[in-house]
């Protein structure tokens, strides 16, 4: 889809119906549910099988999967627009099949798995069915990959997984895990992971503990430890040592995707404290009225708007290129100022409130915890930051010379040369009068 600022009419109208739906169907949700992955329990099947078949019918239903996997294969552009909406309510993503780490999970299964693997797992977390764990950091080193001690030793027709894994999200209720392991110690880092299927339920696998995130009511992220693990060969996803490559399938998009609902929440922030201060009275006047408060309204709309023009334009590209590594650095740059924005966006509508934005019965603290969530979600924001920098530096070359082009009698020196014959021309002229 070319975007050039505005929307496809038929496209925007499916985007006001969803934020319709999202505020008076979806957002009521997050006060009587705890968790979007508890899909078995009686009341989620209750309230939001009814919401997911409407999504359905409004053809919205897990619009990043291609048709044949039950979805509209979406370009990334239409993606982010849809997604901006779906970041205003915890259980909208789930209402419109786009969870993490569910849909970066069926993207892996769906280009990897076998035919049996994509008939047991990968069809009904589509459907919604179940849910999924992507088992990657380590309690030891995080998200760095070099310092990962899981492995899978290969044994006849089987691997055998040890090791531990920390803080991997949906766990409690996951059907399955897609865990990265080193299955070559001795390769270069890059090649010494892979990816391996492992049913939820397999023997070794144990729960040391479940932790949860501030402002979220139960605990979801959780600490396995894996002992002889044993799976058959067929388990792994892509070719041995292609870890880091599997893993991009998913990553890529799903940074885009977290991103503009970062965004949504941000923007909900905003439409908070704007009616709030139009609304509140002090010191003789609207807060609206006070300049230092017109400062951070025009300081949070002037970011808003700055980060969903990097984010469209970065859509577009990845839409245009159809390769996340020639996007690699806007990816980065957005994954860098996401949790900022959110931050800042929300601080500002917290403090415009004053002693009510502190409390419980506001969401901004749990808003302000979801920011550096983001700032860790999928590699540090110091990480993406080395990203834009080294792409950023390779398009450019170093000076030979000890001083540089640029500097001002270096440049005086060129232009007195490109210049010469006319300017001594002109002094001829001028001498002979």
């Amino acid at each position: 889809m070319t975007w050039d600022f505005q929307t496809d009419p038929d496209f925007q109208q499916k985007l006001d119906w969803a934020a319709t739906f999202v505020r008076e169907d979806v957002e009521p949700l997050q006060y009587v549910l705890d968790s979007a992955y508890d899909v078995a329990n009686p009341l989620f099947q209750r309230l939001v099988r009814p919401l997911q078949a409407e999504v359905r019918r409004q053809k919205l239903w897990a619009c990043h999967l291609e048709p044949e996997l039950g979805g509209e294969g979406y370009g990334q552009v239409k993606l982010a627009l849809l997604n901006e909406i779906l970041g205003r309510a915890r259980f909208a993503p789930v209402v419109f099949g786009a969870q993490a780490p569910d849909s970066g999970n069926a993207e892996i299964l769906a280009r990897f798995g076998t035919p049996e693997q994509k008939e047991r797992f990968l069809k009904p977390l589509l459907a919604n069915e179940i849910v999924s764990a992507f088992s990657m950091t380590e309690p030891q080193g995080g998200s760095d990959p070099t310092q990962f001690r899981t492995m899978a030793v290969a044994d006849g027709d089987d691997w055998v997984i040890n090791g531990e894994k920390w803080f991997i999200s949906s766990g409690p209720f996951a059907a399955f895990h897609i865990v990265m392991a080193v299955t070559d110690p001795e390769a270069k880092p890059v090649n010494r992971l892979s990816m391996l299927l492992v049913p939820a339920d397999t023997p070794g696998i144990e729960t040391l503990r479940v932790s949860s995130i501030a402002g979220h009511r139960t605990p979801s992220h959780s600490y396995f430890r894996y002992t002889d693990v044993r799976v058959p060969r067929a388990s792994m996803l892509g070719a041995p040592g292609q870890g880091f490559a599997v893993a991009q399938t998913r990553l890529g998009g799903g940074r885009v995707h977290h991103a503009m609902r970062t965004l949504g929440e941000a923007q909900k922030a905003f439409d908070m404290v704007c009616e709030r201060v139009i609304s509140r009275q002090a010191q003789g006047g609207r807060l609206a009225d006070k300049q230092m408060v017109q400062e951070k309204i025009a300081d949070s709309w002037i970011e808003i708007e700055q980060f969903r023009l990097l984010l469209m334009r970065t859509a577009w590209r990845i839409d245009h290129y159809n390769d996340y590594l020639k996007v690699r650095r806007d990816i980065a740059a957005i994954k860098v100022q996401m949790p900022k924005l959110l931050h800042d966006v929300v601080a500002r509508a917290l403090h415009l409130h004053g002693a009510y934005g502190i409390s419980d019965e506001l969401p901004f603290l749990g808003m302000i915890a979801n920011s550096y969530v983001m700032g860790l979600a999928d590699g540090p924001t110091e990480l993406h930051k080395v990203t834009v920098a080294r792409q950023t530096l390779r398009d450019y070359t170093p000076s030979p010379d000890l001083f540089p082009d640029y500097s001002l009698p270096s440049r005086q020196a060129a232009a007195d040369e490109k210049f010469r014959d006319l300017l001594e021309g002109l002094a001829l002229e001028a001498a002979h009068g």
